[in-house]
């Protein structure tokens, strides 16, 4: 049979790739033969086919046997939708300074979800129970937001890992002062690639309540979900993601992307690499004089601090974004698809343009 006729062209060269986001990666083709493995005929929407019905026991695989998947359409709507379903409406959320859901949200959090940030620097983007003690005060005071969550992210902003011992600390204290925990897991595979430890290692087994679960960053062609470890104590999710607009009518081309990077090891493997990539540039800018590595690379991040000018030259030739551009800092992201032939060609760029 020949393939169905299109009028649509590509519009860009699919060999260029550069290091500003892991979101610019297009989808991994085993995504891809899984969304047209899914496709045609008629399947119940808003959630109640067959492809998120089996993502359930994937989930559980990975979170344990309580485990509830909520897919939704991006990452925002993941943390809008998991810190309102553990808040009041006069309740707090205590991150890092630096977290995506403070910096990178537009304020979503705040505006759509009514949920006050409280704020902690870091200066290595993760919390600690000392630093959590920054903000966890007051609950008795009507006079302030009241403290009812602390949510982490895994990995972090800023490119660090979280070791089960970390978290599972963090979980005790959070949840010694009647508050819960939620992870902003966008980049949990990167994590646990790190770690070399499954999932459930540093989520539930330590006491995580809910948490983000990213799957564009790693390969998916849009979609994350909710899930919740602890239904018991979480409720009204499928009403709140709806009144977020976060309910996919066509939600089996969601979960059916979940189910490709999570059933079998694809979601290791994206991570692995995009990891080793990143180890990979990192080794090459640490030769690199005049350059300086301002974070532990232990996901697929690597922050550095140069020279303005260079920065900026070398933007010319690879994509990449300023992270503190008063500073000189930088940060270069590599994803799934980064190959080791990009990454030397951009330190052997970088070279040039620091010796210009």
């Amino acid at each position: 049979m020949n393939p169905p006729r299109t009028d649509a062209r590509r519009h860009h060269d699919p060999d260029v790739r550069g290091f500003a986001s892991d979101n610019y990666a297009g989808a991994h083709p085993e995504v891809l033969a899984a969304l047209a493995l899914a496709n045609g005929g008629h399947q119940v929407a808003y959630g109640e086919d067959a492809y998120t019905e089996n993502l359930q026991q994937v989930i559980r695989s990975h979170f344990g046997p309580t485990a509830e998947a909520f897919p939704v359409f991006n990452g925002t709507g993941a943390n809008v939708v998991a810190l309102q379903a553990v808040t009041d409406r006069w309740g707090a959320v205590i991150c890092a300074e630096s977290a995506h859901i403070n910096v990178d949200e537009g304020g979503a959090p705040e505006r759509v979800g009514g949920i006050k940030l409280l704020t902690v620097p870091t200066p290595d983007g993760k919390l600690t129970p000392e630093l959590i003690d920054r903000q966890a005060y007051g609950w008795d005071d009507e006079h302030r937001a009241m403290p009812q969550v602390v949510s982490l992210a895994q990995a972090t902003e800023l490119g660090t890992v979280y070791t089960p011992d970390e978290i599972r600390a963090i979980c005790e204290h959070a949840h010694a002062h009647g508050m819960k925990v939620h992870v902003d897991g966008s980049r949990l595979a990167n994590a646990a690639a790190t770690l070399d430890v499954p999932l459930r290692t540093f989520t539930n087994a330590v006491g995580v309540d809910l948490l983000s679960l990213g799957g564009t960053k790693n390969g998916a062609l849009f979609g994350e979900a909710v899930v919740v470890l602890d239904p018991d104590g979480i409720k009204h999710m499928r009403h709140l993601r709806k009144l977020s607009m976060q309910l996919a009518s066509k939600m089996r081309f969601v979960s059916v992307q979940l189910e490709a990077l999570l059933a079998r090891d694809l979601w290791l493997r994206n991570a692995r690499h995009a990891n080793e990539m990143a180890q990979r540039l990192a080794e090459g800018v640490r030769a690199v004089h005049g350059v300086e590595i301002l974070y532990p690379v232990q996901a697929n991040a690597v922050f550095a601090r140069l020279p303005h000018d260079v920065s900026e030259r070398l933007q010319k030739r690879f994509r990449f974004y300023f992270w503190d551009e008063a500073a000189g800092d930088v940060r270069w992201m590599c994803a799934f698809d980064t190959t080791e032939d990009d990454v030397d060609r951009f330190v052997a760029a970088l070279k040039e343009e620091m010796a210009h």
